[in-house]
């Protein structure tokens, strides 16, 4: 990341790829999180050429896989699928040259937290083998998530990152909407100098996240004034309902 805070949306607000794209660099952003959120609508070739017409323009791209994932089912056969649609993802981001596949591990349902930590992290080292086997470029990146039924603590992620290499993405809202309550300075102190992350604003209750909302710019410029200090680098996707508009904001304060 050369040293410097990346920005950019998640997803081109329906103005397609290229425009998309066009939009982003005429904005002054230089990343854009391509949202495969709602299924995998693109084939590798299409891949290959929105890569391409990205790395021109000097915009990194990272993916949010399917929201359908749960690699903690009790029923074997979402397990399967979940897999599947992350390995989807990670064949996509490959040929896009993104670095990151982000998605949402699992819930914990009415079992242990600990036993769904183990079942987890079995499946995501057995799709590890398998990027290796296929010699993508892409990586795993489990994400922070805002609802306390869902696997995803920051603990449970950096854990995971030390017992098996995977990457993960910081989604400073959910953290929020997890935890009720976010202190920038200690949390950044516990992340790596260079790391994936999520912004917006977010509506939560005592059970955790329950929609996001239009980025708070005192409060981001809070997060990128200890974000400078720390000296951290780092690509941050905003996630708000109106995500480009927002992601100008967030750069003008960087």
């Amino acid at each position: 990341m050369s040293g410097k805070i990346k920005i950019g949306p998640g997803g081109t607000s329906g103005l397609g790829y290229y425009l998309g794209l066009k939009e982003i660099k005429s904005l002054g952003l230089d990343a854009l999180e391509c949202e495969f959120t709602h299924g995998i609508n693109l084939n590798n070739e299409q891949c290959k050429k929105i890569g391409e017409a990205a790395k021109r323009l000097g915009i990194g791209l990272s993916v949010h896989a399917p929201y359908y994932i749960n690699l903690a089912s009790l029923e074997y056969a979402k397990v399967l699928a979940s897999k599947k649609r992350i390995l989807d993802s990670l064949e996509r981001a490959h040929y896009l040259g993104a670095e990151y596949v982000v998605f949402h591990a699992g819930f914990y349902g009415k079992k242990d937290k600990k036993y769904i930590y183990q079942i987890i992290k079995k499946e995501l080292i057995g799709l590890q083998k398998i990027i290796k086997q296929k010699k993508w470029n892409s990586k795993l990146c489990p994400e922070t998530t805002g609802k306390k039924t869902q696997f995803g603590s920051l603990e449970e992620l950096q854990r995971l990152k030390d017992e098996t290499g995977i990457c993960y993405c910081v989604d400073f809202s959910h953290l929020l909407a997890r935890d009720g309550s976010i202190n920038y300075e200690k949390l950044l102190k516990k992340l790596p100098k260079s790391f994936h992350s999520h912004y917006s604003g977010i509506e939560y209750s005592e059970k955790g996240e329950r929609r996001h909302l239009l980025v708070d710019i005192s409060d981001f410029s809070k997060l990128a004034e200890e974000m400078k200090k720390q000296k951290k680098e780092a690509t941050i996707i905003c996630e708000s309902p109106e995500p480009l508009r927002d992601a100008e904001k967030m750069k003008k304060v960087i």
